[in-house]
């Protein structure tokens, strides 16, 4: 076990780390980050959440009104949800911020969520979705300190970290103090993918990374401050409360599903492939029990294995309802450690009609014409992946700077 004053060190030296910080802060972070990476080797450590990891949260939030940023993810190791913690706790909630699938995480994905109240606690719920992708400074009225309690999977479509991108803006022009609370990222060891052009900006890409950034919010969060990607280069009010006892190289499975379509670790782990497939005429599996686990479409060959899309919780009205696809079943596929672009490729060079495979959105996902080009020209997997190569060494220079484990 660690001694008492050793973790008051520790909590003492990770209480504040932001982006804004100097060198000798930064100092103070590598060795905290050494002293976590040693103690990951106990294999009786558990990870701690940034939301488990209360004796420093709490005393940064008393005394003060508090909007949070959460849903279904934000949970403590006993799943109690962070809402109903803190209020037991006597933190003075004013709002609940839910992004895209809702406070409950119930809503299809770009499904419009509408305002409304908790039935639970009875606070009110700002969307951040549709419309209302940042908040209105009439909606933070009165608050001192938003919190952000999300579960990212490392994917630059996955649209949580567009939504922090949103909450950091509006901080920083309201001057409001974001905390996170950080969590692993399930795929947090991998950074691969092309980097996105800015010109192909959306809400499902932001910024110019990977699509596998392999960081977790915590730690992107502090990039787009370092790096100054909000608007007019303003920097927020950062603090992040990190996780314990969890490095990148860990296996974490998550608690309760990010989204309703990642039902699993496994559709978790192929998601970053998979969805490609969103910006062509291929079904990822919505509106089965296999979403981002299987593949296919009636375009493609008919083989030994084939699913036919109905509605479900997931998706009201799937990509190809009631119509048979054929494809492959990935959801017993070992773990994939990259981005795996051979079933898109496949799919591709077996389609009966290579004019209607991809449509515009893939260029959104992609972050990039170039993907679309090279599969196009037939051009091999492995050229394909080296021509990310020279990007993706700057981008893991870049990103050095703001790890925190």
């Amino acid at each position: 076990m660690i001694p008492f004053f050793k973790t008051f060190l520790y909590l003492t030296f990770l209480i504040i780390i932001s982006t804004s910080c100097s060198a000798r802060k930064t100092d103070l972070r590598e060795n905290v980050k050494s002293d976590l990476e040693k103690d990951n080797n106990n294999s009786s450590a558990t990870i701690k959440t940034g939301a488990d990891n209360y004796e420093n949260n709490l005393p940064l939030l008393q005394n003060k009104k508090i909007g949070i940023v959460t849903n279904q993810t934000g949970i403590l190791s006993n799943k109690t949800h962070l809402v109903d913690f803190l209020l037991e706790k006597n933190i003075a909630i004013q709002k609940i911020f839910a992004p895209e699938h809702g406070f409950r995480g119930t809503a299809d994905a770009g499904e419009h969520v509408i305002d409304g109240k908790d039935s639970k606690t009875g606070l009110p719920i700002i969307s951040l979705y549709g419309d209302n992708k940042k908040p209105k400074p009439e909606q933070l009225a009165g608050i001192d300190i938003l919190v952000f309690d999300l579960q990212d999977v490392g994917a630059r479509f996955y649209t949580y970290i567009s939504s922090l991108h949103y909450i950091m803006e509006v901080c920083a022009e309201n001057n409001i103090r974001l905390l996170i609370l950080d969590r692993p990222n399930p795929n947090g060891s991998i950074v691969d993918g092309p980097i996105l052009e800015t010109a192909f900006s959306s809400f499902v890409g932001m910024h110019p990374i990977p699509l596998l950034h392999g960081m977790t919010i915590g730690e992107y969060a502090q990039m787009i401050n370092g790096e100054k990607w909000l608007k007019n280069g303003e920097q927020c009010k950062l603090t992040v409360i990190p996780c314990l006892y969890y490095n990148r190289k860990m296996n974490y499975s998550l608690p309760v599903k990010p989204s309703p379509n990642l039902p699993n670790d496994q559709a978790v782990n192929l998601y970053a492939s998979l969805c490609l497939f969103e910006g062509t005429n291929v079904s990822v599996g919505r509106g089965t029990e296999k979403q981002f686990q299987i593949y296919g479409s009636p375009y493609l060959p008919k083989g030994s294995y084939s699913f036919i899309p109905k509605p479900n919780f997931g998706a009201q009205n799937p990509v190809y309802n009631g119509i048979e696809c054929y494809g492959e079943d990935l959801s017993t596929h070992t773990r994939v450690n990259r981005l795996e672009l051979k079933w898109l490729i496949k799919a591709y060079q077996t389609t009966s009609d290579k004019s209607k495979f991809f449509n515009p959105f893939f260029t959104k996902l992609a972050g990039t014409k170039k993907l679309q080009q090279q599969i196009e020209n037939g051009i091999p997997e492995k050229e394909i992946r080296q021509s990310w190569e020279k990007e993706l060494i700057e981008f893991k220079e870049m990103r050095a700077k703001y790890l925190i484990y």
